[in-house]
C-alpha cells in the first residue's frame, strides 16, 4: 500500500465506520459518474454480492486493515496488518471464520503452499515473535521479514519459523521448485536509508528465501540477486509536477513458473525477468513510463504468456485519484505485450486501463491487486480499486480495455476521507472475493456470457502472486 518507512495513515483516520449489514441501500448505477452515498452499494447488472463478513476480534478496528487473500482447499485466508484470518469457502453464500491468528507485523500479504502459510513483515517490531512491540528501523535489533506457518490444522495454525530479510519483507512470491522439495519466496522490499542499519542503500535487489516443505523450521536466505546494477530509474518530477518514484528495490513480483516468467513492479521500473534459474532471475527487458505512471506496484500476466497488466499505485493507496483532476491515464493500469522471442522480448506498451466511474474527494482510489478470470482464449481480468471497488474488465484486445461488470460501496463517509475499500479482489473456484480494508471479506456472483466458461476451472491453491495456466489460451 503506502511505500514502507513512510507514516502510516492512521493520522488520517475517525471512528469506525458502521459495518455493512444486511438491509444497506443497494442500486444498479446507470449513469458513470453519479457517486453512490455512504454505505450504498451500486453495480452492474451481471454482478452482485452473495456474503459479507465484518472484521471481527481484534481485527475489528479501523487500524487493523485488511490486506492481501491467499487461496488452499476452498479457504480463503485474508493477510490482515495485525495477523490474518482464515475463511471456509466451501459455500461461498455461507462462509465461516475457521481460526484468526493474531501476529501484528503489517502488511501481513499472505501466500500458501500445501501445508505451509507464508506471511511478510515490513514494519519494524521488537522481534519475530507474535507478542512483538512496534520499534523503529533504525535499531538494529529490529526485526522484520518473513514468517512461515503449519496449517495443515486450519483451525490451529502453528508458528514454525522466521527469517529476517533487508529492508523487510513488503510483499513476497512464492514459486515451488520442480521437485517440490522446496518453495522459494521472492521478498520485495525497498526504500533504503544511510540511518536503517538493517535497509542500507542502494539495495537493488530482492531477497530469496528458500523453505524446504518437509522441514520449514531451515529456512533461509539463499540468494540476493541484484536486478538494478544502474541503481534503475532515479526517479524525478512528472510533466503535470507530481513525483514518480526512484527504484531502490521491488514493490511486487509475480511468476508464472510453467512459463519461466517473472514480472516485476519496480517502484519507477517495469520489468520482464527469465526465470529458468530459480536462484538468478535474469533481466530480459525494463521499461518505464516516465509521463505518467508514479508507482509501479503490481503486474499480472495473461494466460498464454504474452502480456504483462502492470498497475501504478499512485499517491500509495491513500488519494483519491479516480477524478478528473487526475484523469484515465493516471493511477490507472498500463497493458503491455511481449512481442518477440527468447532474449529477443521486448514490453510494448498498447494502452492504459482506469475505473471508467469518478470517485468522490473522500475515496481513496487506484488501481490495486486483481487476477484472472480463467476463460480460454479471452483476456479478463477482476481488479480491486480500494474505494473505486470492483471491477472485470477484458483486455483481449490490448489496446482497447473495457470494463464489463462491477461492484462497490460507496464512501465510508461524506465528510472525511477514511483508508478503506477492497485491496484484493480475486477470481477463485466460481466466485470474486474481496478483502476490504475496513469492510471485512466479501464475496461475489459474476453471472456473464464471457465469464461463464470459468466456473468449470477449479484450483485446490490459488496464489495470484504465482499464476497457474488454464489451458491453451
Amino acid at each position: 500500500m503506502k511505500p514502507r518507512r513512510r507514516l502510516r495513515l492512521s493520522g488520517l483516520l475517525v471512528a469506525a465506520a458502521a459495518v455493512l449489514v444486511a438491509g444497506s441501500t443497494t442500486a444498479t448505477a446507470s449513469a458513470q459518474n453519479t457517486s453512490p452515498g455512504v454505505d450504498e452499494i451500486v453495480h452492474s447488472p451481471n454482478m452482485r454480492q452473495i456474503a459479507n463478513l465484518p472484521k471481527e476480534g481484534p481485527f475489528a478496528t479501523q487500524e487493523a486493515f485488511n490486506s492481501d487473500i491467499a487461496f488452499t482447499k476452498n479457504h480463503a485466508i485474508v493477510g490482515n496488518y495485525d495477523g490474518f484470518t482464515i475463511y471456509d469457502i466451501r459455500k461461498p453464500h455461507k462462509p465461516r471464520v475457521v481460526s484468526q491468528v493474531l501476529c501484528p507485523g503489517g502488511q501481513n500479504d499472505v501466500s500458501v503452499s500445501g501445508d505451509l502459510l507464508f506471511l511478510s513483515t515490513d514494519y519494524a517490531r521488537t522481534n519475530d515473535s507474535c507478542t512483538s512491540e512496534p520499534s523503529v528501523a533504525s535499531d538494529p535489533n529490529a526485526w522484520e521479514g518473513i514468517k512461515v506457518f503449519d496449517i495443515s490444522d486450519l483451525a490451529n495454525p502453528e508458528y514454525v519459523a522466521s527469517v529476517r530479510t533487508d529492508c523487510g519483507s513488503h510483499t513476497h512470491t512464492m514459486v515451488p521448485d520442480q521437485q517440490r522439495e522446496s518453495v522459494y519466496l521472492y521478498v520485495s522490499s525497498y526504500s533504503p536509508a544511510a540511518n536503517l542499519p538493517n535497509c542500507q542503500p542502494p539495495h537493488d535487489k530482492i531477497s530469496i528465501v528458500e523453505v524446504p516443505t518437509k522441514h520449514p523450521e531451515r529456512a533461509a536466505v539463499v540468494a540476493t540477486p541484484v536486478l538494478f546494477p544502474d541503481g534503475g530509474n532515479p526517479g524525478g518530477p512528472n510533466p503535470d509536477g507530481t513525483n514518480r518514484s526512484a527504484t531502490t528495490g521491488c514493490h511486487d513480483l509475480t511468476a508464472y513458473p510453467e512459463k519461466n516468467l517473472l514480472a516485476g513492479a519496480c517502484m519507477g521500473d517495469g520489468v520482464l525477468f527469465d526465470l529458468s534459474d530459480k536462484l538468478n532471475p535474469r533481466v530480459i527487458d525494463r521499461v518505464q513510463d516516465n509521463v505518467n505512471f508514479a508507482f509501479w506496484h503490481s503486474a499480472t500476466f495473461n494466460n498464454s504468456g504474452t502480456k504483462v497488466v502492470y498497475t501504478d499505485e499512485l499517491g500509495g493507496g491513500g488519494l483519491p485519484t479516480c477524478n478528473a483532476t487526475f484523469g484515465p491515464n493516471r493511477g490507472a493500469d498500463g497493458i503491455y505485450d511481449i512481442t518477440g522471442r527468447g532474449d529477443d522480448r521486448k514490453l510494448e506498451f498498447r494502452s492504459y486501463y482506469k475505473l471508467p466511474r469518478h470517485q468522490t474527494e473522500n475515496e481513496n482510489c487506484v488501481a490495486h491487486n486483481g487476477s484472472l478470470i480463467p476463460v480460454k482464449g479471452r483476456d479478463i481480468m477482476v481488479q480491486a480499486w480500494y474505494q473505486g471497488g470492483i471491477s472485470v474488465w477484458d483486455f483481449t484486445d490490448s489496446a482497447n480495455p473495457k470494463e464489463i461488470g462491477y461492484w462497490e460501496r460507496g464512501p465510508l463517509s461524506d465528510t472525511q476521507r477514511i483508508t478503506g475499500g477492497s485491496w484484493s479482489a480475486y477470481y477463485y473456484n466460481g466466485h470474486i472475493y474481496s478483502s476490504d480494508i475496513q469492510k471485512g471479506f466479501d464475496v461475489l456472483a459474476i453471472n456473464d456470457w464471457r465469464t461463464a466458461p470459468a466456473k468449470s476451472v477449479r484450483y485446490d491453491e490459488f496464489n495470484a502472486q504465482t499464476q497457474p495456466s488454464y489451458g491453451r489460451g
